[in-house]
């Protein structure tokens, strides 16, 4: 994808300095062997001098070569590098993702991030609460880019999960003056600059805070299986699933345990949970039907095994069973049933 090798270009960059702004660079943005990154602190009582000292020697040596003839002499290389900002990201991509088209090689990224440092055809953003590291070419591109995010994000709801094609509707809408000049890769990218929009291992997006995103243990894992599955499950099933969808292992008791215990699942048979969120009570069948009564008045037996049916995958026979409790209800003249008084 680069025409170069950054290893060389570094250290033919790194030669016009001298010998301790040389070293200063080398330790701060890991350009030595083993690709260690030193913090000011430690180069300083190295040095025997401040944090602020080495700070200095850092912007020296960074611009002695910008200003060297060596700079001018490999330009096309940043050049270079500005056209891949444009191409991959449309004039502006998070930095992790720049980085991880180039390579993989840890000790080759820490190169190739200190030509982006000192190559003057492009410009960064620093990370913030909303935002990851970004580069940028063209500083309108980057400013209406995050706008339409922040607008993105806003829009959704706490606990929201939408498709990919969905959040890319979203985000086309916020960008409608410069979208249709832009392919899908491009949206894509742009839409990792967020911090506060993500996408979970099943390649839902969502508020990056939430649970559904930010997966953390098996009760998540079991929503996640549950609401893909889209009808209820058997515990049994939903510690199976996890470990086939997300290759996680959930032990069939555990993941009962943590079922019982999460409330955005509701018991609606014999091992069989639902989300909560598709409108099933909670309870059990007794109060199911308490419920249905209080709600509705009297109903014959046949309407009220209807409407149990929907909450909960039991047999007739429990429902009219849990009918008998005349503490509770009551067998009306006409056949009906009530709530006792």
């Amino acid at each position: 994808m680069i025409s170069f090798k950054p290893k060389q270009i570094t250290k033919t960059l790194l030669d016009v300095l001298p010998e301790r702004a040389r070293d200063v660079l080398e330790k701060r943005y890991g350009l030595g062997k083993d690709g260690e990154t030193y913090t000011l602190e430690a180069i300083g009582q190295s040095y025997g001098i401040t944090r602020e000292r080495v700070r200095q020697i850092e912007n020296y040596g960074i611009q002695s070569i910008q200003k060297s003839d060596v700079y001018k002499k490999h330009y096309d290389l940043f050049v270079e590098m500005q056209k891949l900002i444009d191409q991959l990201g449309g004039g502006l991509i998070a930095e992790h993702v720049l980085l991880d088209e180039l390579s993989n090689d840890p000790v080759v990224r820490n190169h190739l991030y200190f030509l982006l440092v000192v190559g003057d055809p492009f410009y960064k953003s620093k990370e913030n609460p909303q935002y990851e590291h970004r580069w940028f070419t063209e500083r309108k591109i980057a400013e209406a880019v995050e706008k339409a995010l922040r607008n993105v994000h806003n829009n959704l709801n706490r606990d929201e999960l939408i498709s990919e094609s969905e959040i890319l509707n979203r985000f086309r809408n916020e960008l409608i003056d410069i979208a249709d000049k832009h392919d899908e890769g491009v949206l894509k990218r742009w839409l990792m600059i967020s911090k506060q929009i993500g996408r979970n291992p099943l390649g839902d997006w969502g508020p990056a805070d939430s649970p559904n995103i930010r997966v953390k243990g098996i009760r998540d894992y079991a929503y996640l299986t549950v609401k893909r599955h889209g009808s209820p499950m058997h515990f049994r099933e939903v510690a199976e699933t996890i470990s086939d969808l997300f290759g996680h292992k959930a032990h069939i008791a555990t993941t009962h345990n943590e079922l019982i215990k999460d409330e955005r699942f509701v018991l609606v048979g014999r091992g069989l949970y639902a989300l909560t969120e598709w409108g099933y009570t909670a309870g059990v069948v007794k109060d199911v039907l308490r419920e249905i009564l209080a709600q509705e008045g009297p109903l014959s037996r046949e309407e009220l095994i209807d409407k149990v049916r929907k909450e909960r995958y039991v047999k007739d026979n429990t429902i009219l069973v849990n009918l008998q409790d005349t503490n509770i209800f009551k067998k009306l003249a006409n056949g009906s049933y009530a709530l006792a008084d």
